[in-house]
């Protein structure tokens, strides 16, 4: 049944094309069962309305179903839009390849805990479970299991030996490069995915803040990081009129920006969120990238580094921000290429990543 909930979803756009406007869960979940190869008394035989089965179909349901009988899901008069799951007014902004790509389910990434365990050892537990796993091609301590998987409730992930987390992701935090005995501040640090791994680049020495506007996400990474074994992690809720940013001014060697942004290059695993998205919520987001960069930057010590971060495609939230905060800091220069990643090119998650220097 999992399975078919995540088929609808990553069909919702061309599911709708074939049964109109606005059609109801139970005609979604019907047509993507036709349209990928079932029959109609296939479809039939699950609407019994017996024990926990849903209704069978009323006549209505009946007849718009029946034409979809030995039908595809895609269409050639389809537009490109509703073909690539995409809203129409991202159709042009977003390369078609990557949204090609973006259609398929990810692959599931594990990070490698290295402060209780090697990559070695960790695929050796995974496979005591019965978990085939294999080093991610990118990233130095990633491991990749093919499809969905039930990893949460194994003895190594509980004893904090891997963390689910995007090979994209575990880049963007060696991108940071927090080395042992460094400042470092995770600015929109959620509930710490890249905390943990920052923690783990400094060998849990030094000092790291893992800050947040969510007092919720914040108190959620307080067991992740418990499980891992990080203890150089201090936590800090972002409040309203808080002067935490302005009285540690220039004081650290590391801050990482994740900022907030579309999630369009996390749609391999977030295809609910496609078709919610509109031009309104860019427009809303692109400001608040750039007063959290604004904020970063008064952080950042001369010759530290800010590193700001997306899971965007969208140029407007990476190279367009890089560009504008340069033209407001005069005081940074770019250091190095920009770390760009697409589900297309590299099998992760779309990511962008700029790492800006301090030099004033």
């Amino acid at each position: 049944m999992s399975e078919q909930v995540w088929r609808v979803l990553r069909t919702s756009r061309r599911l709708t094309w074939w049964l109109g406007d606005r059609p109801t869960p139970r005609a979604l979940v019907a047509a993507s069962l036709l349209l990928g190869g079932g029959s109609y008394a296939d479809v039939a035989q699950t609407f019994t309305g017996r024990r926990f089965a849903p209704a069978p179909l009323a006549p209505s349901e009946q007849a718009v179903l029946r034409r979809l009988e030995g039908r595809t899901l895609d269409h050639p008069s389809m537009p490109d839009a509703v073909r690539l799951e995409v809203p129409d007014w991202l159709l042009a902004r977003i390369d078609p390849a990557e949204l090609r790509a973006l259609l398929e389910p990810a692959p599931l990434d594990l990070r490698v805990n290295l402060l209780k365990t090697t990559r070695d050892e960790a695929r050796a537990a995974l496979g005591a479970e019965g978990l085939d796993a294999m080093p991610t091609p990118l990233s130095p301590w990633g491991l990749r299991l093919e499809g969905r998987r039930q990893v949460t409730t194994g003895p190594a992930f509980r004893a904090g030996l891997v963390e689910i987390q995007d090979e994209g992701s575990q880049l963007v935090a060696a991108l940071v490069d927090a080395r042992p005995g460094m400042r470092v501040a995770d600015l929109c640090a959620g509930a710490g995915g890249k905390t943990l791994a920052l923690a783990m680049t400094m060998q849990n020495r030094g000092q790291l803040v893992a800050c947040d506007v969510s007092a919720a996400r914040l108190d959620s990474a307080v067991r992740r990081l418990r499980r891992a074994g990080v203890h150089n992690v201090e936590r800090h809720l972002l409040a309203p009129g808080d002067k935490w940013v302005k009285r540690r001014a220039n004081s650290f060697d590391r801050v990482l920006v994740d900022a907030p942004c579309t999630g369009t290059g996390t749609w391999r695993r977030n295809p609910d969120a496609r078709p919610r998205l509109t031009e309104a919520d860019l427009a809303e987001l692109l400001p608040k990238q750039a007063v959290i960069l604004d904020q970063a930057a008064f952080l950042v010590r001369t010759g530290g580094r800010l590193v700001y971060a997306t899971c965007s495609l969208l140029s407007e939230e990476n190279e367009a921000q890089v560009t504008a905060f340069l033209a407001r800091h005069p005081g940074f220069v770019v250091a190095g290429d920009a770390l760009l990643l697409s589900p297309a090119r590299h099998n992760t998650d779309g990511f962008f990543a700029a790492v800006l220097e301090r030099h004033i």
